[in-house]
């Protein structure tokens, strides 16, 4: 087996787990075989930001198709 990772980054008006989530989810509707995700990066915008947004950078393992003989 073959892996390979990519680096998204979730948002949410919620929370850090929301915000992982988000990320997550867009990555199984737009590609095959996913694995697993590691968060990498928390950020959050200061309170003094209106509509302040969690960040979490994670990167999402997917496995690789194996090639037609």
């Amino acid at each position: 087996m073959v892996f390979k990772k990519i680096t998204l980054t979730g948002t949410s008006e919620e929370s850090f787990e929301a915000a992982a989530d988000n990320a997550v989810d867009r990555a199984e509707m737009t590609l095959d075989n996913v694995m697993w995700a590691e968060v990498t990066e928390m950020g959050v915008e200061v309170a003094s930001v209106e509509g302040r947004q969690y960040q979490v950078e994670l990167e999402v393992a997917f496995e690789l198709e194996e090639p037609e003989a």
